[in-house]
């Protein structure tokens, strides 16, 4: 059974997830309409991700006798100033998660809830892997000043991603 203050956290976690989504959806029609497929897939894949993290969540809570209640998801934004600012905001976005993941952890542990400190620990390592990706992707786009035949090739490279859910095999 979860205490009211985990569940009060988990559902807010929930709600972040869907506006994470939310907001990579929204990334991703702004690439499709600067003819950047391979951008646009790269956001796509994303918004998956966050999908089925917050389905991860919504599980658990259902798994662990809670009610999942959810909120209405915040407006996000639709327009950006080039490729550069998408991911410096995606960037900004998921280190703002990380604080989120972290401070879901803290009350957790407050709580003495191992169950929920044990499933929140993919979650922790998730968002390591989530910051790496961009800043590596980020780093790649300033080499190239977010413009030419860079992001021409890195378009193509970034249209190979498909959407694996990492969250079943654990």
């Amino acid at each position: 059974m979860l205490k009211n203050n985990v569940l009060i956290a988990l559902n807010e976690q929930i709600n972040a997830e869907m506006h994470s989504a939310y907001l990579y959806l929204s990334m991703s029609a702004y690439f499709e309409d600067m003819g950047l497929g391979g951008f646009a897939n790269w956001m796509k894949v994303q918004y998956k991700e966050e999908l089925s993290h917050a389905l991860k969540i919504f599980d658990f809570v259902n798994e662990r006798n809670g009610r999942v209640t959810l909120k209405p998801i915040d407006g996000v934004p639709t327009d950006f100033d080039g490729i550069i600012d998408v991911f410096e905001k995606t960037l900004e976005h998921e280190q703002k998660v990380t604080g989120l993941i972290d401070n879901l952890m803290d009350i957790a542990v407050k709580a003495s809830d191992h169950a929920t400190q044990s499933f929140l620990r993919w979650f922790v390592d998730e968002q390591v892997e989530e910051e790496a990706n961009v800043n590596e992707l980020l780093d790649n786009l300033k080499l190239i000043n977010g413009q030419g035949n860079g992001v021409f090739l890195l378009n193509r490279e970034l249209q190979q991603r498909t959407f694996v859910d990492e969250t079943t095999a654990v």
